[in-house]
């Protein structure tokens, strides 16, 4: 039985809880957060039945209870002290996204879970998505040649959705929409790449708030292709697309929710049968813990997530193309 707490008992963690909830080999023993009505509402939708003990500070949580593993879902740049902390705990570690706010403190985590023989795995939704597991594996085939090129958008309402949540606090979000819905469709773009981010060249738009709301990044990467994605926080309509561009071929692809696949290219149809089973990234957490799996979205999508961030942030700060390495110190 993996033992798992919780660290953040806020809105995201239902989703987790949710599907958790009819594991026989893991569950939650404890939730821990600094507002004890989160943990209410926790205790009220999953542990009715069975309640289990709330905790305002994680290193008491670790003291009191024999935990295998703890789900990290509080503001982003909490998230590498406190994996520093459950890792030291001897815990793994499932990190909502993103992994880091810095690619300094993403390559240290990265090192200290491994030194430790732990798993660390971001909650990526895509990662986990049947059609983007099908994508990677033709951009990996050269299915329809090699991949050149990437575009992309998302488009939400995120500016005045978020309007006084720590979102838009810099000191606790480490940034705005490019960090927030924006990392999804960036991380769609790293997992499926694979590759460094080596050069990027941003613009940034905060709309009058403290935290960037609309972005634009071009992206080389270390293996020569090349993107270009759009994130919006100020429109009225929810929008994403992605167009994968290779030699022989196009495929499009929701590269937010990864709810759909279109493929462009000779002898292939339109819209593929995948056969690929489909599992959230939190029961990829786990049964990657109980040797079954291999992580979905792990230190190195977080490693490259924390690159490509520190780039765009510098970027659109001095106005040049960046190098994200040369700012991992």
């Amino acid at each position: 039985m993996i033992n798992i707490g919780v660290v953040g008992s806020g809105g995201i963690i239902k989703k987790h809880l949710g599907h958790l909830a009819d594991r026989e080999d893991a569950g939650i023993v404890a939730l821990c957060d600094v507002n004890p009505d989160n943990i209410q509402r926790s205790q009220d939708a999953f542990f009715k039945d069975k309640p289990v003990k709330g905790y305002s500070d994680p290193q008491e949580m670790y003291d009191n209870e024999n935990l295998d593993a703890v789900i990290i879902a509080t503001p982003h740049t909490l998230h590498y002290g406190q994996a520093v902390q459950a890792l030291e705990a001897g815990c793994h570690v499932f990190l909502e996204k993103p992994m880091t706010t810095s690619s300094k403190d993403a390559y240290a985590l990265a090192e200290k879970a491994e030194a430790l023989g732990k798993v660390v795995a971001v909650g990526f939704n895509t990662a986990s998505k049947q059609v983007f597991q099908y994508l990677r594996e033709q951009i990996r085939n050269k299915t329809y040649g090699p991949l050149e090129m990437v575009t992309g958008f998302i488009s939400q309402n995120w500016l005045k959705a978020t309007a006084g949540a720590w979102r838009q606090d810099p000191a606790l979000s480490g940034g705005g929409q490019a960090y927030d819905s924006g990392a999804h469709i960036l991380n769609s773009l790293l997992w499926s790449v694979e590759s460094e981010p080596e050069t990027v060249f941003a613009f940034t738009d905060n709309k009058g708030a403290a935290v960037d709301i609309n972005s634009v990044m071009s992206v080389r990467f270390a293996n020569g292709v090349l993107a270009n994605i759009t994130i919006s926080g100020n429109c009225a309509s929810n929008g994403r697309h992605m167009a994968f561009i290779f030699e022989n071929g196009l495929v499009e692809i929701d590269g937010w929710g990864g709810s759909w696949i279109k493929v462009t290219a000779k002898d292939t149809p339109e819209n593929p049968e995948i056969d690929i089973p489909e599992v959230h990234p939190i029961n990829n957490f786990v049964d990657t813990i109980l040797g079954h799996a291999q992580v979905a979205a792990g230190t190195q999508n977080g490693i490259n997530h924390s690159l490509l961030m520190d780039g765009i942030y510098e970027s659109a700060r001095t106005g040049q193309p960046v190098k994200p390495a040369s700012l991992a110190g």
